[in-house]
């Protein structure tokens, strides 16, 4: 049986008195894309920073390859270079080229000499459709092309799972469809995904399963076809129809 690459368990995450996720447990298998989907405020972008460890969860675990990450001494280091995050917000660094964006992880973190670097980001550039524009800043550029450049950039880490948290959320109508495009290639390709969207043609086309999340709990996970077509929830079934 194909060990998961990336698992929760049970996990839990309060600010507070407030309980945003409850005993959330999902495994993720090399190749997999999951789509999770659900409405505002139920806990899908907290779950992704917990996944990525930008927020410290409350309760339960994370499994990488089979080893807790919430252990003492794990080195999140290099698991954060492994499972990269994709930001509705872009978060580009607005002084830098895009060429500098995707460069600057690379030597700072990884060490890599810079012909090696520029090598790997001008390959991930030219993989989204913006190596033509290295040298523009982020201002410079619209929406779904930072949005792209911020792909090229995760990617230029070398990451075994990627987290898109709201990719699209932020664009303007004609710019969603090319950077869904660039994620669709990518699942292609087989690269692990979990995707927060409120895209629900990319969930039901791409998906290898669909996360229904309400209320921080996970109702119900299954095929595109499980979910979209046979909903067991009632809750689900209102959001659907939506």
């Amino acid at each position: 049986m194909t060990q998961a690459i990336l698992e929760s368990r049970q996990l839990q995450k309060q600010f507070g008195e407030k309980t945003v996720l409850r005993d959330i447990s999902l495994s993720l298998l090399p190749g997999e894309v999951v789509s999770v989907i659900g409405p505002s405020g139920s806990g899908k972008s907290t779950f992704l920073r917990c996944l990525n460890l930008l927020e410290e969860p409350t309760g339960g675990d994370i499994l990488f390859h089979g080893e807790s990450i919430l252990v003492p001494g794990f080195d999140v280091r290099h698991y954060t270079t492994k499972v990269g995050m994709v930001f509705q917000s872009f978060n580009l660094f607005k002084n830098l080229t895009v060429l500098e964006n995707c460069l600057l992880g690379q030597e700072k973190v990884l060490k890599r000499s810079h012909d090696e670097a520029l090598g790997v980001a001008q390959k991930h550039l030219e993989r989204v459709g913006m190596v033509e524009y290295t040298d523009a800043k982020p201002h410079q550029i619209s929406g779904g092309q930072q949005q792209r450049v911020a792909i090229a950039r995760a990617l230029s880490m070398g990451p075994e799972v990627l987290l898109f948290d709201e990719p699209t959320s932020a664009l303007d109508p004609q710019n969603v469809g090319e950077v869904l495009n660039v994620m669709q290639d990518l699942a292609q390709d087989g690269m692990t995904m979990v995707v927060v969207t409120h895209e629900m043609r990319f969930a039901r086309n791409v998906s290898s399963r669909v996360a229904f999340m309400v209320n921080g709990v996970l109702q119900e996970i299954g095929t595109p076809e499980e979910i979209f077509e046979r909903p067991k929830s009632r809750e689900l079934v209102e959001f659907l129809r939506q």
